[in-house]
């Protein structure tokens, strides 16, 4: 007899609603399309970054030269 799998509940990043993470959630982890534009507006913004160096310009890469 198998046991029945639980739903992991998770908290949405934009809203912190909660959210069932199961395969008909098509916005998973986030609650909406809403969440989901707001949280990419946002990592087109730059108000989210990943933490690290600054990239080099095209011109000053040395791996880049022509």
């Amino acid at each position: 007899m198998s046991t029945p799998v639980r739903s992991r509940e998770v908290k949405c990043p934009t809203c912190g609603k909660a959210v069932l993470w199961v395969p008909e959630n098509a916005f998973r982890p986030f609650c909406s399309e809403r969440c989901r534009k707001i949280d990419l507006g946002a990592w087109a913004s730059d108000t989210y970054r990943v933490a690290g160096e600054t990239p080099l310009d095209d011109g000053a890469d040395p791996l880049t030269r022509t």
